[in-house]
């Protein structure tokens, strides 16, 4: 991007009032950065929903100061700035109102505009067993050639990026924080050798903003909005990851956990993630595979032959005839268009595929056999 629209990007990013979504509905309506700061007050008045607060926010000339000084660090970090239209800019990310105008890297390697683009989160305090388990998770995917990001803190994260690294996996440190510094500290090489892998790191925040609590919650945003699936390995019921599938659900992305004993406090989060469906339940790389359709040559399922007439209780004809409208569905519309509760369209499901009537297929769908 050309150094004006930068420094109206980041000028536009320090008015107080405009978050990421203002920003963006402010310049998709004057077309640009720069006209937003020149609209005279009745047009701004006209784009709707800004107050006369904002309006003189706008004129504050402060910020541009502050975008002066932020374009040098930029320059003297050697940081790469990708703006919200630029196509290197994460193509799901952009699918989120709340996406931020800019983002910063420190690489030009921007490989995360693929179809197998992962995140993996959780505790800063894994067990062995969810250490050990998300090492064979990569393992069981290196082959599909996915991208990984996470948030290169203590724990699950800097785990996910080694064994991302370790299986010569392009891995992705989101920040929470600006370009310049490496938080903790004692991750900067495994930063580097992320780079060396041809992945890298990624903020929205400025070199000049502080590390604050509040930056890490907005940064989950990002993993979760630029990512096809979010996977927790491990965590409490309450923490960074929880809030990471969050904003996975809203953004309607793929969840995984990772089921753990009722007694491990590291498990909770995630047992409770699946009893609440707002993750699906993981114990191999094969789910991965199977529900985001990573196989380029998928198994054809075996054709059973139905019998003429089948004998069938009220529930499992009740499935079947609405599969014989729809031909093909998802276990859980399928649960709420028949009104039933999952558990007894699961048991109807298995009853009518060992019927020979319907066929299970990757990702949760079911589909009639004719």
């Amino acid at each position: 991007m050309d150094q004006e629209q930068l420094f109206y990007s980041l000028a536009l990013q320090k008015v107080t009032g405009i978050g990421a979504i203002t920003a963006r509905r402010l310049v998709e309506y004057f077309g640009t950065e720069k006209a937003v700061f020149k609209a005279a007050k009745k047009e701004l008045i006209e784009a709707g929903r800004i107050s006369e607060t904002l309006i003189k926010n706008l004129s504050n000339r402060t910020v541009f100061e502050l975008a002066e000084t932020e374009m040098k660090h930029i320059k003297q970090n050697n940081i790469t700035v990708i703006h919200y239209k630029d196509e290197r800019f994460p193509e799901l990310l952009n699918h989120c109102p709340d996406a931020p105008i800019l983002l910063f890297s420190n690489t030009l390697n921007c490989n995360w505009n693929t179809d197998k683009i992962i995140s993996i989160v959780g505790t800063r305090q894994p067990t062995t067993r969810g250490l050990d388990f998300c090492a064979e998770l990569l393992e069981g995917l290196k082959d599909y050639n996915p991208v990984v990001v996470s948030g290169l803190a203590y724990g699950v994260d800097i785990s996910a990026h080694l064994a991302a690294l370790n299986n010569n996996v392009i891995t992705y440190a989101v920040l929470g924080h600006g370009l310049n510094k490496i938080y903790p500290d004692e991750h900067f090489h495994y930063a580097k050798n992320m780079e060396k892998g041809g992945g890298g790191l990624l903020s929205e925040f400025w070199i000049t903003d502080k590390i604050d609590r509040e930056n890490f919650i907005k940064r989950n945003r990002i993993v979760a909005g630029m990512t096809k699936a979010t996977i927790v390995i491990e965590s409490a019921l309450k923490g960074g990851s929880m809030s990471t599938i969050s904003f996975a659900n809203d953004y309607n992305r793929d969840a995984f956990a990772v089921p753990g004993r009722v007694q491990d406090r590291m498990s909770a989060g995630c047992n409770e993630l699946i009893r609440t469906n707002r993750a699906q339940l993981l114990t191999s790389a094969k789910e991965i595979i199977e529900t985001l359709n990573w196989d380029c040559a998928p198994v054809k399922q075996k054709q059973i032959q139905p019998k003429l007439f089948l004998d069938l209780n009220e529930e499992e004809q009740k499935i079947y005839d609405f599969l014989k409208i729809r031909k093909k569905e998802l276990l859980d519309v399928i649960a709420i268009d028949c009104a039933m509760p999952i558990y007894k369209v699961s048991t109807a499901l298995l009853n009518l595929e060992l019927k020979g009537a319907v066929a299970p297929l990757p990702g949760k769908y079911f589909e009639i056999v004719e």
